[in-house]
């Protein structure tokens, strides 16, 4: 998971294979110079996203707040792609209202590059969004990959053809994908010839050299290419998607791996094909077994497509991948089996099964695992997803309601919003799975800022959580979790509205009437933390601060992440109020050290504030112009103006015109803007830093 940031910047690393392209890798560049959009255009497989990653580090130097990366290959249609370039350039989107409002705002001021790879699936959003952002954000630049041109105004194309066929490029390619040092002259030449240069073709068939030598591929393609295009293999059911009439060629070399594949590995090719994302072994065993792949002989297949490049090696976390247009090979041939809506769902079933266990882990040691797992499966949650709202509107509830919680700590507030009210609408199930949707659409609500509309969820969680556990009468003494959990909403929302008193008591008559301590769920230990916001809204504090250490301890003894870091901005909060803002700084960073595990920019922002608030206070004028700078920078990656709970605005205005006073404005505003317009991450490293310095 990449860390909380708005860094200025996110490129892949790039391919350690990448030769040649230096005529090409000029044009891109010169390109770019000079427009302010430039699509690379080529057939699948001609190496277009090595040349815009290689193009891009190359030009990144040239964007002060630098270039960044957006992967379209796993959309499927466009209801995502403002959400998937937000999340690409670390905007944790949390505005209402339109859906490119936050992006456009996002990237208005900026001088940036936005690489969007793999467009053609989406040219007409593409070139829509596009359109809408090069006006907004003048200082934008553009670099697209695709299929064809995007056909906006203004657009300069680059079109990229295959290696040169006898050239010294496509045989040294040929040789660092094989491993071997062939001679210019025999069997890899004519390889190369045959695959006429085409840099995927190319490395499918090193593959095949490293199994059986070059002399035997040669004469197999031999065989293969010479044959006429109608006999080379099986016709696709779509080919005007993935092979255009005029280059076959890579056509011909994906059929011709899949046909030296084993049939398990074919199989299994094809059932990997649904998979958007990276997947791990336990995924597609559960995912892809059945019938002759069994848990023993999966593995095996899978090794197989890895060994012929079919499917790329595991990274460091054990994920694998494929490229997607052997993906989309696999998914003709899915079809084909007569199997796409069998695999299909059984992929958005473990994925379904994979959402309810992270819920269930959530409060305990495993959270911050299972919170990452969430992250690292997104896509094909999302997936999953949109399957159900298709096949089973009550899964489709049951499983983002399962995840959308963690959806809105990571900042992906829209998405969490548009799948829980699809889903409340198209479901018509009661009980235990509606109450738990209504209570995370209503925390996204009142992290976005809609209070009106966070007050009728709210009402509407209450009355389902009593209709649910009214069935369930015989289980509980009591409020059960449910009822819990739609205090706490109620509780947030009236914090957030300025109504510590309601808050109060909201929370503490469900508390008063339910056994249990705050340990024992995590319905409990929310109604707790709000409690203990309402005490200092209230200015209990004494009271505030003991219930807050105590409750931080058991979150210690729990492992659990999430209350632990809302709990330290409180006691950062109560520090400031009593007047010892050196205590409030160390609960600030402590704050900060957690949301940066949590990847959450909001909180980051939130804690940037209190502590810039503390070191104000304590007469820091010039960390405090540091840390609000940076705080400002955090903001802004959430799309929404500087906010917070009511006693700390009031905190911040008073402190920090002191410090502005103190340290004259000019001075302030220097630095303010220096960690405002420098890397975020840097600045809140050196925040974290005068803790462990001073």
């Amino acid at each position: 998971m990449r860390d909380t940031a708005p860094v200025r910047g996110h490129l892949p690393d790039e391919n350690p294979g990448f030769v040649g392209r230096r005529t090409e890798l000029e044009r891109v560049s010169a390109a770019l110079a000079e427009h302010r959009l430039v699509t690379v255009t080529g057939v699948g497989g001609v190496g277009k996203t090595r040349l815009a990653l290689r193009a891009a580090h190359r030009a990144a130097d040239a964007y002060p707040d630098g270039a960044w990366w957006t992967d379209l290959s796993q959309l499927d249609d466009d209801r995502l792609l403002v959400a998937l370039v937000s999340d690409s350039v670390d905007l944790a989107d949390h505005t209402p209202g339109a859906a490119t409002t936050g992006l456009r705002r996002r990237l208005a001021d900026d001088r940036l590059l936005l690489v969007l790879d793999s467009c053609e699936h989406l040219a007409g959003p593409c070139a829509r969004l596009v359109a809408e952002l090069l006006a907004a954000a003048p200082g934008l630049t553009v670099l697209a990959t695709s299929r064809r041109p995007l056909g906006v105004a203004g657009e300069r194309v680059v079109a990229l053809d295959p290696l040169p066929p006898a050239g010294a490029d496509a045989l040294e390619l040929l040789r660092r994908a094989a491993g071997e040092d062939f001679p210019a002259a025999g069997p890899a030449g004519e390889i190369c010839v045959r695959l006429e240069g085409i840099p995927l073709a190319l490395e499918l068939a090193a593959a095949q050299i490293r199994l059986q030598g070059a002399e035997a591929v040669r004469d197999q393609l031999g065989t293969r290419l010479d044959a006429p295009p109608e006999a080379r293999f099986d016709l696709l059911a779509h080919p005007e998607r993935v092979w255009p009439s005029r280059h076959q060629t890579l056509r011909a070399a994906i059929g011709w791996s899949h046909e030296l594949s084993a049939p398990l590995e074919r199989l299994l090719w094809a059932r990997l094909s649904v998979f958007r994302g990276p997947f791990d072994l336990a995924s597609a065993t559960a995912v892809c077994g059945g019938g002759p792949l069994d848990p023993t002989a999966l593995p095996g297949a899978l090794d197989g497509l890895v060994r012929s490049s079919v499917v790329r090696p595991p990274d460091a976390a054990g994920r694998f991948r494929m490229l997607d247009t052997i993906r989309e090979y696999g998914a003709t041939w899915l079809e084909r089996t007569g199997e796409t809506g069998t695999v299909a769902d059984r992929h958005a079933a473990h994925f379904r099964d994979l959402a309810r266990r992270a819920e269930t882990e959530w409060h305990g040691a495993r959270q911050l695992r299972w919170y990452r797992t969430v992250d690292a499966h997104h896509t094909d949650l999302r997936t999953a997803l949109d399957r159900l709202l298709r096949t089973d509107p009550d899964a489709a509830l049951d499983l983002v309601g399962s995840v959308a919680f963690a959806w809105s700590c990571r900042g992906r507030l829209r998405e969490a919003r548009g799948g829980l009210e699809q889903a409340l609408l198209l479901s018509g199930t009661r009980g235990r799975v509606r109450a738990r949707a209504l209570w995370a659409l209503g925390v996204t609500l009142v992290l976005q800022g809609e209070s009106r509309p966070a007050q009728e969820v709210s009402e509407s969680c209450a009355r389902e959580a009593r209709y649910a556990e009214h069935a369930e009468q015989a289980e509980h003494d009591g409020p059960g979790d449910l009822t819990l959990d739609a205090a706490a909403l109620a509780g947030l929302l009236a914090l957030t509205t300025g109504r510590p008193a309601a808050a109060y008591v909201v929370v503490g008559h469900v508390l008063d009437s339910a056994p249990g301590g705050p340990a024992d769920s995590a319905a409990r230990l929310r109604c707790h933390l709000v409690r203990v916001f309402a005490l200092t809204g209230l200015g209990r504090l004494a009271e505030a601060r003991e219930r807050a250490l105590h409750l931080r301890d058991l979150c210690r003894a729990l492992d659990e992440h999430w209350t632990r870091t809302a709990l330290e901005y409180q006691l950062a909060l109560t520090g400031l109020l009593e007047g010892d803002p050196a205590a409030a700084a160390g609960h600030a960073r402590a704050m900060l050290e957690g949301t940066r595990r949590l990847g959450a920019s909001l909180g980051v922002a939130l804690g940037l504030d209190v502590l810039a608030t503390a070191l104000a206070a304590a007469g820091d004028g010039e960390r405090a112009a540091d840390v609000s700078g940076t705080g400002e920078a955090y903001w802004r990656s959430t799309g929404q103006p500087r906010r917070g709970l009511p006693g700390l605005r009031a905190l911040r205005e008073k402190y920090t015109g002191s410090a502005r006073a103190t340290l004259g404005e000019p001075a302030y505003q220097e630095i303010f803007a220096r960690a405002l317009t420098g890397l975020p991450q840097d600045g809140l490293e050196r925040a974290l830093r005068g803790a462990r310095q001073g």
